[in-house]
């Protein structure tokens, strides 16, 4: 397996220009008939153009399908799921009359992904698959499915599939995240490359890339490139979240605190992740700077009180940040077992062990651990989870060895 694909990556990576790629966005397909709107027209632009387009054409439905691509569009530079709703509506009304229309049927794919029904999406991609084998769409929403379900094997041939289809920034990039999973990171960077080089529609997607492409150099201890891929993000996207984090997370690195707690305001005023908040509040007990520091945990609590308002049962991202700080472990428990039951990959799986072993199960955080450590993923937060875990166990040499891979990938990483 890891022979074949490696070669048909590597292979397509090479003989695939920037001029010969057709630009296809990452999470959303590229959908036919499309309206006469500029390219270089923003996802706000795009929107009002196609609201007006289609009150002036309600039974449009290459504009209906166009809309909620835009909406779903917007979902990704501003994580508001209210446009997802929005898609939704959109594409429920579109199969109501329609029930096979191929287009909305490739968004229904994605809101599966976005809403995390992992098995539905791929279930529905196995569905269009059958009925249009051609099309690379469906092989990368099955890919992404089967690695937030932890079948490998089973994303590793979808992505393979896909890049043979279309060697594009949409396949280019899955191909880079799934070798990172399994242990190679070289050939990821290599292959983010080229996804970055060939280009995409929406200038967020090529932002988002490079923001992989600098998390990958920061993990594995490249922090100068991490952050020129970062700044080449940010003039990218203008404004881009993530882009933001990330210099905050270089900075932070270099120990430049005051710097790192300007970037991570500027991501958190844009999308108010709980990462951000609990960035900002390490930082700010740093600089000893308590009332801020509490604010920002304050700021983490109301974030899940709203989401138990909305009956939210699954958020592994705040499972981890409650470990962290060692405080709210019932309910990090329960957030990360339920994610577990439709997200069992080994990112799940490496917060269950956190989790575990803040609540002194050692034993039970190990075995979770094991599964984490399985593809060799250079994770350096994966290695420093398992090397506490093992001295909680006496396992004194196993610890050592594993700290050791922590400083080999990242000696900068417990400084985030």
């Amino acid at each position: 397996m890891r022979t074949d694909l490696v070669c048909v990556l590597l292979a397509a990576a090479t003989l695939a220009s920037a001029a010969d790629l057709r630009n296809l966005s990452d999470t959303i397909p590229d959908i036919a008939g499309r309206s006469a709107i500029p390219e270089t027209a923003t996802t706000d632009q795009r929107i009002a153009s196609l609201e007006k387009l289609i009150a002036q054409n309600p039974k449009s439905v290459a504009n209906q399908n166009q809309l909620a691509a835009a909406y779903m569009q917007k979902v990704r530079e501003t994580v508001d799921f209210g446009y997802l709703d929005r898609a939704e509506r959109i594409l429920n009304h579109v199969l109501e009359s329609d029930d096979g229309n191929y287009e909305a049927l490739r968004m229904r794919e994605v809101g599966e992904l976005e809403r995390h029904h992992f098995q539905a999406a791929a279930d529905l991609a196995d569905t269009i698959i059958g009925l249009h084998p051609g099309d690379p769409w469906s092989y990368g929403i099955l890919g992404d499915a089967s690695m937030e379900m932890g079948h490998y094997d089973r994303a590793g041939a979808a992505y393979q599939r896909m890049l043979l289809l279309r060697p594009d920034q949409s396949s280019l990039n899955r191909a880079s995240w799934y070798e990172f999973v399994a242990g190679r990171p070289q050939s990821a960077i290599a292959l983010m490359k080229q996804a970055i080089e060939s280009g995409a529609p929406s200038p967020e997607n090529t932002a988002w890339c490079l923001v992989d492409l600098g998390n990958i150099y920061f993990k594995t201890g490249d922090i100068d490139r991490a952050a020129q891929a970062y700044t080449q993000a940010a003039q990218t996207f203008p404004g881009y979240h993530a882009a933001q984090a990330g210099l905050g997370r270089v900075r932070a690195a270099h120990r430049d605190y005051a710097e790192a707690i300007a970037y991570y305001l500027k991501a958190q005023a844009s999308v108010p992740l709980p990462d951000y908040t609990a960035a900002l509040e390490q930082l700010y007990t740093l600089t000893n700077r308590p009332d801020e520091a509490r604010k920002q945990r304050d700021l983490i609590d109301f974030v899940d009180r709203m989401a138990r308002v909305a009956a939210e049962k699954t958020n592994r991202n705040l499972a981890i940040v409650y470990a962290d700080q060692g405080r709210s472990l019932d309910r990090a428990l329960d957030l990360v077992q339920e994610e577990l039951k439709v997200r069992n990959d080994i990112y799940t799986h490496d917060a269950l062990a956190w989790v575990l072993f803040q609540r002194q199960d050692y034993q039970r955080a190990e075995e979770s651990a094991r599964v984490a450590l399985q593809l060799g993923t250079p994770e350096p937060a994966f290695y420093y989870h398992a090397a506490r875990i093992a001295a909680a166990l006496g396992k004194q040499d196993e610890s050592r060895q594993l700290m050791r891979r922590v400083l080999e990938l990242n000696p900068w990483w417990r400084t985030l």
